[in-house]
């Protein structure tokens, strides 16, 4: 018979990591969907950047302008309704 004890596994005290204010964190600004999903996929993009170093925003906020633009751009490639013609002829 072995009278070996086994020795104890120390037990982890599990801590809070410390408190730094440089690091980066979320800005918890509310985004309210717009209905659009293209525009909603690039709003939440935004979020993307709340884990991010200052200096990795701009590549966040770019890309969502990108998207956003696109958006509009769309818009005004999209056809609508024929215009009727006037019963005045056209303006100059």
């Amino acid at each position: 018979m072995d009278d070996a004890v086994p020795e104890a596994t120390p037990v982890r005290e599990e801590t809070e990591p410390e408190y730094d204010p440089a690091a980066p964190g979320p800005l918890n600004v509310p985004r309210t969907p717009t209905g659009v999903a293209d525009v909603d996929a690039s709003l939440d993009r935004l979020g993307d950047a709340d884990h991010l170093a200052t200096d990795g925003h701009i590549e966040v906020y770019e890309d969502v302008h990108r998207g956003l633009r696109d958006a509009l751009t769309a818009l005004d490639a999209r056809p609508g309704p024929p215009v009727p013609p006037s019963p005045h002829g056209p303006r100059s």
